[in-house]
This record gives structure tokens, C-alpha cells and sequence, in this order.
């Protein structure tokens, strides 16, 4: 090797050492203020800004959108947008809920974010969310249409007043529900109960936040746990010590384990047979 490049590849490493060991002494020094009464300094704040946006322009580029301007869609996307949307991001005259006021970083404005980000974009945040920002992934709580459907409404947000907002109100009947079009149809009635897609269940542990009381193999979650760890699952003889353990018997479980034990601390979660049949084959692989 000639001697530049031995200098220049010293140099590289000693720099990475050098920068590995600055970040070690900001984690570990506890100098980073995690409190969410205090924003993040303006350059962390416009890197992460710049990070997201590039994210989310990329992976949704191969979104198609629907057509939105149907007068029936955007009413429906309302119904969503004030049952699900209004409470932390408010509404032209609406204030976010208090809860909302209290998150960092703070819920955007969607009048503005309807004027920036295209209806892919925006469908695209709805269905996956965003991490560490409060922003859930609908995709598990309302059907593909229905975060469509807000899409629609959002695309007129930003040409409705506080008065206009109002009307919309006052027309409107009380919330309807717009739980997943999954979980309406999937009652599991007259159907077999087998086996999904492992890997959707997967994710789908924590989307329903299986993680902060099981600790579970290949799921990222809580350190602490309140319920039984999920390893071995596949291989014990009973689920919870009282159903014979039957891919059919899981899934049925998974969607009422209080119709089983109601003494059960297992919280019934609301789950649609497509989730809980491919949450029951994810845990099938736990042997």
C-alpha cells in the first residue's frame, strides 16, 4: 500500500473511532434532553425533517391514488376525520384534544400538510404511520377505503373555514363507526379458522401491542413484561392451560379469549380474522 493511502486510511479509521466514541458519550452521558416539554435543537429538528421527508416521498411513490372527488367519498372521509383525525391535529375553529397539546413533536396542522404532500403521500402515512411521533398506523383499525376516504376529505380541508367546519358538524349525524372493513366481514362465522401469513403477523403483534406484556421472539417490545413469554408457544400442549392448542382453537382466542376464561387478564384487542389468523401463524414458528 502506498504511504498516502496508509495515512488516509488511518485517518478514516481513527475518525470513525473518534465519532463512535462521541456518540457512545451522548448516549450513555444522558446529555440529551428526552423530556417532550423541550423540542429538539433546530438542526436535529431539520435533519430529522429533511429524513422523514424523503422517506415518505420514496416509499410512496409507487402509491396509485383512486379517484377522490366523489361527493359520497369525501362525507364518508369526514365521518373518519372527525371519529379518528380532529382529536390530535384539531380542525379549522377545533382545537387538538389536551392529550395532543402534550405530544413532541406536536401533531401537524392538515390544512397544511393537505396543501403540501400529495393523496399518495398522505395515504401512505395514514396506512403505516410514522415512528417515534404519536402517528399510528391505521391500517390495522380501519379498512383500506375508509383511509381513502380521509384522504378525499383532506384534499378539501383546506378550503373550509371555521364556519364551513362548523357546518359539517351540524350536518353530520353522530359518529359512525369506521372500524376495518376486515373485522365487519370477518366475524369468523361459517368460515375455517386456519393459518395466515407469518409474516403480517409479525408485524401485527405490534400493531396491537402484544409487545408490552409478552416478550416475544423476533418482535422488538418492552423490556418488562406482565404476561407469559411467547416462546415454545407452538409446542405446548394448551393455550393458556385450557384450550387444546389447535391452529383453529388459536385464532378463536386471539379474537375472544374472554369468551374462553373470562378471568383471563388477556384483553379482548378487536382483532379481524385476517389479523388474528396470521398473529396465530407468526406464533406457530415459536417452537
Amino acid at each position: 500500500m502506498r504511504p498516502w493511502m496508509r495515512v488516509a486510511a488511518l485517518t478514516l479509521a481513527a475518525a470513525a473511532v473518534v465519532g463512535l466514541a462521541v456518540i457512545l458519550a451522548v448516549v450513555y452521558s444522558g446529555w440529551y434532553d428526552s423530556r417532550a416539554t423541550r423540542p429538539h435543537t433546530a438542526p436535529i429538528n431539520a435533519l430529522l425533517e429533511v429524513a422523514l421527508e424523503q422517506s415518505i416521498k420514496t416509499s410512496a411513490a409507487d402509491v396509485q391514488a383512486p379517484k377522490l372527488d366523489d361527493p359520497a367519498r369525501v362525507r364518508s372521509g369526514f365521518e373518519v376525520f372527525r371519529a379518528h383525525c380532529v382529536q390530535c391535529h384539531g380542525a379549522p375553529g377545533v382545537a387538538p384534544e389536551p392529550f395532543a397539546m402534550g405530544l413532541m413533536p406536536a401533531p401537524a396542522s392538515l390544512v397544511t400538510t393537505a396543501r403540501h404532500w400529495s393523496a399518495a403521500e398522505i395515504y401512505w402515512v395514514v396506512r403505516y404511520g410514522i415512528k417515534m411521533t404519536g402517528m399510528p398506523a391505521w391500517q390495522y383499525r380501519i379498512s383500506d377505503a375508509a383511509i381513502w376516504d380521509v384522504v378525499a376529505f383532506m384534499r378539501v380541508l383546506p378550503t373550509l373555514s371555521p364556519t364551513d367546519y362548523r357546518a359539517w358538524n351540524e350536518r353530520a349525524a353522530a359518529p359512525a363507526s369506521v372500524a376495518s372493513a376486515d373485522a365487519a366481514a370477518d366475524s369468523g362465522r361459517g368460515r375455517e379458522l386456519s393459518l395466515g401469513d407469518a409474516q403480517a403477523g409479525r408485524d401485527a403483534l405490534q400493531q396491537y401491542l402484544c409487545v408490552t406484556c409478552h416478550a416475544i421472539p423476533g418482535v422488538v417490545g418492552a423490556n418488562f413484561h406482565v404476561g407469559p413469554p411467547l416462546q415454545g408457544i407452538a409446542g405446548q400442549q394448551y393455550i393458556a392451560g385450557i384450550l387444546p392448542n389447535t391452529p383453529e382453537n388459536m385464532v378463536r382466542w386471539l379474537l375472544d379469549p374472554h369468551a374462553f376464561d373470562p378471568t383471563s387478564a388477556m384483553p379482548g384487542l378487536s382483532l379481524s380474522v385476517r389479523d388474528a389468523r396470521d398473529i396465530a401463524a407468526y406464533l406457530y414458528t415459536l417452537d
